[in-house]
């Protein structure tokens, strides 16, 4: 069977015509997209930390992180490396294969990026690999960290561009896009998706979609957060979002980007065990593991692989990929240790 091929072409038409199909249909639809691309039981596992916390200037009505809101955050400096590759070390051991680390900037400043380039390189040389989440990145910028070994950069469009003016201010829309397309030609991966519950309608939910399907290149990871809804926050009192809707969005963006992680993300802790399993079900193949996500809370790694058991779900392995002189160099002592294996006995083989 032929794989879904990926399109750049959408409309918000066809997006809201995927919304509106039946709920079984969509899921239906949905996961035989999924099953094209992946195997349906793997989700890939990533941990969260942040390596500054509060004082953000950016006014985001979503987050305790900003400057502007009274949220009972307190300022933190930047993490020391030791305490950052101590947590990447107790994420690996728990499953994880990926190292998210965050930071309240509004964008990285020069003297803080020396700490971060080391961070990457080393949470790197523990066979993790690495995202980043800093804010607003230069072209300079994003090639200093894709040089030092970032394989992803975090930076959400939150909403469609229509609704952006209602959720923050302090920076446009077409900025985010600006910070995708460095990343891009950095070479660096792109990790980016959305807020769901914010106030915003369907036709929302479709132009976000559509916005992320339409990039050049489809994010290799899409975030769908549910709100998070935080006392201090402009958006402490939002109505809450259906779960069938948030479901219907992971499903629809599961379909018009076939190739990418959708990963299940903020909000989960607020989810039953039957709810998660429908987001899998929907198309979701991507979590945050672990107690944190930045400030708020995220489902205790323990209860999560005991869904995972329950489900017959497996975290997705790195597939690390070798250059040709790592092959080259392989292959070349392969062939030596054929020539000398005459030179050693093998004292697990018995005599005849």
């Amino acid at each position: 069977m032929t794989a879904t091929a990926l399109r750049h072409d959408w409309t918000i038409e066809e997006a809201r015509a995927l919304f509106a199909l039946p709920f079984n249909d969509l899921i239906f639809r949905a996961q035989a997209v999924h099953r094209e691309h992946f195997d349906p039981n793997e989700v890939q596992v990533s941990t969260l930390l942040s390596i500054k916390t509060g004082a953000c200037p950016e006014d985001c009505k979503y987050c305790p992180q900003s400057g502007h809101y009274n949220t009972g955050l307190e300022k933190e400096k930047l993490l020391e490396i030791e305490k950052v590759l101590a947590e990447a070390k107790a994420a690996k051991a728990k499953g994880a294969s990926r190292f998210c680390m965050g930071a309240a900037w509004r964008s990285p400043s020069k003297k803080d990026m020396p700490y971060v380039v080391d961070m990457v390189k080393q949470v790197k040389s523990m066979g993790l690999e690495t995202c980043m989440t800093l804010g607003m990145l230069k072209e300079d910028q994003a090639q200093e960290l894709a040089d030092a070994g970032l394989d992803y950069y975090n930076h959400n469009l939150d909403t469609s561009e229509k609704y952006y003016n209602h959720i923050i201010t302090t920076r446009t829309y077409q900025d985010r896009l600006d910070t995708l397309a460095n990343v891009r030609k950095a070479g660096m991966k792109v990790c980016c998706g959305g807020i769901m519950g914010m106030g915003e309608d369907l036709d929302d939910r479709a132009g976000l979609l559509v916005q992320l399907a339409n990039l050049p290149h489809h994010p290799e990871s899409v975030p769908v957060n549910m709100l998070v809804k935080v006392p201090g926050t402009p958006m402490e009192n939002v109505e809450d979002l259906d779960p069938f809707d948030f479901i219907r969005t992971l499903a629809v963006a599961r379909i018009m980007m076939p190739a990418s992680h959708v990963r299940l993300s903020a909000g989960r802790e607020e989810m039953n065990d039957q709810m998660q399993a429908l987001c899998f079900l929907a198309g979701a193949n991507s979590i945050f593991y672990g107690e944190k996500l930045l400030t708020t809370a995220n489902p205790e790694a323990d209860k999560d692989r005991q869904l995972f058991q329950r489900l017959g779900i497996r975290p997705e392995e790195r597939h690390t990929e070798h250059t040709e002189e790592e092959r080259a160099g392989a292959l070349a002592q392969a062939v030596e240790d054929e020539a000398n294996r005459h030179l050693f006995y093998d004292a697990a083989r018995q005599s005849a």
